[in-house]
């Protein structure tokens, strides 16, 4: 029996209650083609100490966006990502991150892709709390359409204007109040050139790992005619300025005040079809 064919499956716990019948399926699957040690952990550190024990085997993850990121968070922070093969069988809420990573999302397809597939590197970003994003994240800072700058409603803008007089001068701070948030003043560097500054408030921002690089898009918030997209790639990815959130992956972060990431090329490895593996 090749090292290969020795799997150790990791069910999460969400995947459980959410569908149990599809989980079943996925362990029939992977029984008929390789020797298992199934773990049933019921919580991230019960998660964490079966990763860290499955010696030769490869981990293959039945759960959700949010397990197989826990997974690739675990095996960065170990150190071992770069050198391990990770699968994933989608089974949970949300599995959008797995489907656009090219996993497929029905149990029987995505246990035949673990056994009849091959690992592919994929890119990733690091930033500098050593989180990880695999399929990118996105700064949602601008006022819908025909709310921003002097379009905003009365009531808006005086809410904008009492939280600048109680914070003091400067920039204007994010505001929400009824599901309409006010731009932010975020200061963009890509590869230490600055690609938009603090005089400039920003409807969104946008940073993903490419092929080798990050790309990123900023749009600006519109004075008038439609705002033009700023796009780079980069290396590395820096964003300061007012306190704000992200959503990243399947996670929300935030707020901070300053966050960088770093483009890692090749930086882990996922189980793909055979169509779609090197």
């Amino acid at each position: 029996m090749s090292v290969s064919d020795q799997l150790m499956v990791l069910v999460d716990p969400v995947a459980r209650r959410h569908d149990g019948e599809s989980v079943r399926i996925a362990k029939d699957v992977l029984s008929a083609g390789a020797t298992l040690k199934v773990c049933l952990p019921d919580s991230p550190e019960e998660f964490a100490r079966a990763l860290a024990r499955r010696g030769s085997r490869r981990p293959v993850v039945v759960g959700d966006d949010h397990a197989l990121l826990r997974a690739v968070t675990l095996l960065h922070r170990d150190r071992e990502l770069a050198t391990t093969v990770l699968a994933l069988v989608p089974v949970g809420g949300e599995v959008s991150l797995a489907k656009s990573l090219g996993v497929p999302t029905g149990a029987v397809a995505a246990a035949r892709a673990v056994l009849d597939g091959a690992g592919r590197r994929l890119d990733l970003l690091v930033d500098d709390s050593d989180g990880v994003v695999l399929g990118g994240l996105r700064i949602p800072c601008g006022a819908p359409a025909g709310v921003a700058g002097g379009g905003a409603p009365g009531w808006v803008r005086s809410c904008r204007a009492l939280v600048r007089k109680v914070r003091g001068a400067g920039a204007a701070p994010s505001v929400a109040h009824g599901g309409v948030s006010g731009p932010l003043r975020l200061r963009v560097e890509v590869d230490g050139v600055t690609l938009v500054d603090l005089d400039r408030a920003v409807e969104t921002v946008s940073v993903a790992p490419g092929e080798g690089l990050a790309e990123v898009e900023v749009r600006p918030v519109s004075v008038g005619a439609a705002s033009r997209m700023l796009k780079a790639r980069a290396r590395t990815v820096s964003v300061s300025g007012t306190d704000f959130r992200y959503r990243s992956d399947a996670t929300s972060v935030g707020p901070v005040r300053r966050r960088t990431w770093v483009s890692h090329p090749g930086g882990w490895s996922l189980t793909l079809p055979p169509s779609l593996a090197p």
